[in-house]
């Protein structure tokens, strides 16, 4: 089954496609000739995975998933939040998607606090057949001191997941996808699409 993915992200492609496995063709925007850059502009993580799936279907005709992906922190009152990847940039910190800027920010914002509980949460939206769906994926840790390990991308080097005693950087990817945000909701996702290929 082939399916669009609305993301330029390799990194993102890369990890849904070892989550998803070979029972789907996973292909990128560039895959079908997308090169613009979709506005993701709601002020929330489902509004902007709505949005880009949205925009994928009105513009291209195909049926597609997006996602969007927080890191809420506690201390910091859920930020960053919807703004996970420009954190930095909103800030006048650093340039766009830059994730050492995002790292550096957000430890000095917590340089001061003892609550380092934070969580990451994933919404995808997909469109199927002409229906919307939305699948979630939460996973509870903390925000470690300083960066550890080098796998991963992202927040991965100073987020510890629940239990696990290492980043996420430290982690395999097979091991990470098992237990990511974006793992439990590609595993609702896959669920979903399964049954779907059944009826």
């Amino acid at each position: 089954m082939k399916i669009v993915f609305a993301t330029n992200n390799a990194h993102k492609l890369q990890e849904v496609r070892q989550i998803l496995g070979d029972r789907f063709e996973v292909v990128g925007l560039a895959d079908i000739g997308c090169h613009e850059d979709i506005p993701e502009t709601a002020e929330t993580l489902e509004g902007n995975a709505l949005q880009k799936a949205r925009y994928v279907k009105e513009h291209y005709g195909l049926d597609c998933f997006a996602d969007d992906t927080g890191l809420e922190v506690r201390a910091l009152d859920g930020a960053p939040g919807v703004h996970t990847a420009r954190y930095a940039e909103l800030f006048g910190a650093g340039d766009t998607h830059d994730s050492n800027a995002n790292m550096n920010l957000l430890l000095r914002n917590l340089e001061n606090k003892s609550d380092r509980h934070a969580r990451f949460r994933t919404v995808i939206a997909l469109i199927y057949q002409g229906e919307e769906h939305l699948f979630e994926g939460i996973v509870e840790g903390e925000i470690l001191h300083e960066r550890h390990g080098h796998e991963g991308f992202g927040y991965d080097p100073v987020f510890e997941p629940e239990g696990r005693g290492v980043s996420f950087a430290e982690m395999l990817a097979a091991d990470k996808n098992a237990i990511s945000h974006r793992g439990r909701a590609s595993q609702k996702l896959v669920e979903f699409l399964k049954n779907a290929k059944c009826d």
